[in-house]
């Protein structure tokens, strides 16, 4: 343990602030991964000024990749990312052995931190959380951040554990994704501040930056990282003024990304703009035509593509 925290103290905690993107993940025709299109990608956020690149995630179709796929993807991000960019691995998993087993492959990739979603499905008690987190973060030194999203897992992990994990020196952080602002405030109270807490929803991004979070893992920043980026620096900077301009001006595109299951419209709002093809693995499928022409005039409306 003296290792890992000796790892924890050396981190550098810039690479967990600001607009992280949840990467979607490109495929070619017939579903294989398109990995040159993934290398584009993150050289279109290096030159946009996103913080760091979030690989496997949701928003990157995670639960439809196989391991070796998931394996793949890591790899990949981490050899395009150059160092130019953080990149944070997805390596969660319902089964603790399944996300140990990611969490030390990303620290072998070179990955800077791993995105462990809690266990779903199984419904773990707040007990078996804080046991499962706890045993990956005895496995590796690789820094950690906890993602809670309860309205995938169907299981919450309540800002009393989160304190609990807090003292275990590399798990650093939290992507807050619950959509309940009030227990986001209640977790930016109960963790040190050492501790950093992302948001998961962007129209809920500046808002919980208002009680000390320091950024957002963003789907919003696939299609416009700059101002994403302009947005969570504002509010880093206390220039609330201008990060609450932007925002407005943002949100009709962040709300668009949900009118249909994450990743469909972002990926479509992707392929529109030239960026990856529209590609989903099954149970994913493309938006209905209707949803394809609000998303199309939400970029017009925000200035991504002519007006339609």
């Amino acid at each position: 343990m003296n290792e890992v925290k000796s790892a924890f103290l050396q981190r550098p905690h810039s690479m967990l602030t600001g607009s992280l993107v949840a990467i979607a993940t490109p495929m070619r025709t017939g579903g294989a991964l398109d990995l040159p299109a993934l290398g584009r990608l993150i050289d279109f956020h290096v030159e946009n000024g996103t913080a760091g690149i979030v690989v496997v995630g949701t928003t990157g179709e995670s639960p439809t990749v196989d391991v070796d796929e998931h394996c793949s993807l890591i790899k990949a991000a981490v050899e395009f990312a150059r160092g130019r960019i953080a990149v944070i691995a997805g390596t969660g998993g319902n089964a603790t052995s399944e996300a140990i087993a990611l969490t030390e492959f990303a620290k072998k990739a070179g990955a800077q931190s791993g995105l462990s979603v809690v266990p779903y499905y199984n419904k773990p008690t707040q007990e078996g959380l804080y046991q499962h987190y706890r045993a990956i973060a005895a496995r590796t030194s690789l820094p950690i951040i906890v993602y809670n999203v309860p309205g995938r897992t169907g299981c919450n992990v309540e800002p009393r554990t989160l304190a609990r994990l807090s003292g275990i020196p590399n798990i650093v952080g939290v992507k807050e994704a619950s959509g309940n602002m009030q227990q986001m405030c209640e977790v930016c109270l109960a963790v040190p501040a050492s501790f950093t807490v992302l948001c998961g929803d962007d129209a809920l991004a500046l808002p919980l930056m208002a009680v000390g979070g320091r950024g957002v893992i963003s789907v919003a920043s696939n299609l416009v990282p700059d101002r994403m980026a302009g947005l969570v620096n504002a509010a880093l900077a206390g220039d609330f003024a201008a990060a609450r301009a932007t925002h407005a001006a943002l949100l009709p595109l962040m709300l668009v990304n949900f009118i249909e299951s994450n990743p469909i419209p972002v990926k479509s709002a992707l392929a529109m703009l030239g960026l990856c093809k529209e590609v989903y693995r099954l149970p994913m499928v493309p938006p209905s035509e209707a949803s394809k022409a609000r998303i199309r005039q939400t970029l017009a409306d925000v200035g991504l593509m002519a007006v339609v």
